[in-house]
């Protein structure tokens, strides 16, 4: 009988809390799904800091079409309201546009706040005489660029 009461209270202490075998199953899970979820994260924050960039851009196309509805001969920062971002440090406006017949570009490099994996890419906005404006985006300098951090259409 003695030894009945014995083997239920180390029952008992047992059961008050988790084996060494049960947490290191619950670590080993853990550790797999955030080797998983921690690149795929990056490579989200990546690509969504490229579309900001692209839409930051893309911002003064409508000042740009202004100005040349306008006949400017120049175009420069203050003319199309530039703003500095995070993200795009220098501007992409440091020498005054001159477009010739209608035909402008500007260029903007990622850099300042950006991923590592997409600082250096440059993003690029032109607009032919047509009035037709193309985007293109170059990660050639860029720490790890991926073909699909850039923005359908750029």
């Amino acid at each position: 009988m003695q030894q009945r009461v014995q083997l239920k209270k180390l029952g008992r202490r047992v059961q008050k809390g988790f084996t060494l075998i049960e947490l290191m199953i619950v670590v080993a899970i853990i550790g797999i799904l955030a080797a998983i979820a921690i690149p795929q994260y990056q490579d989200y924050v990546a690509k969504s800091q490229v579309a900001r960039a692209v839409g930051e851009l893309s911002a003064y196309k409508t000042a740009i079409e202004d100005r040349l509805n306008q006949g400017a001969t120049t175009i420069s920062a203050t003319d199309v309201g530039y703003v500095a971002s995070t993200l795009i440090p220098t501007s992409p406006f440091a020498a005054a546009l001159a477009p010739a017949a209608g035909v402008v570009s500007y260029v903007g490099t990622l850099g300042g706040a950006a991923n590592s994996a997409v600082a250096g890419a440059t993003i690029t906005l032109a607009r032919d005489a047509a009035g037709n404006w193309t985007c293109t985006s170059n990660g050639a300098k860029a720490g790890s660029w991926k073909a699909t951090y850039a923005p359908a259409g750029c």
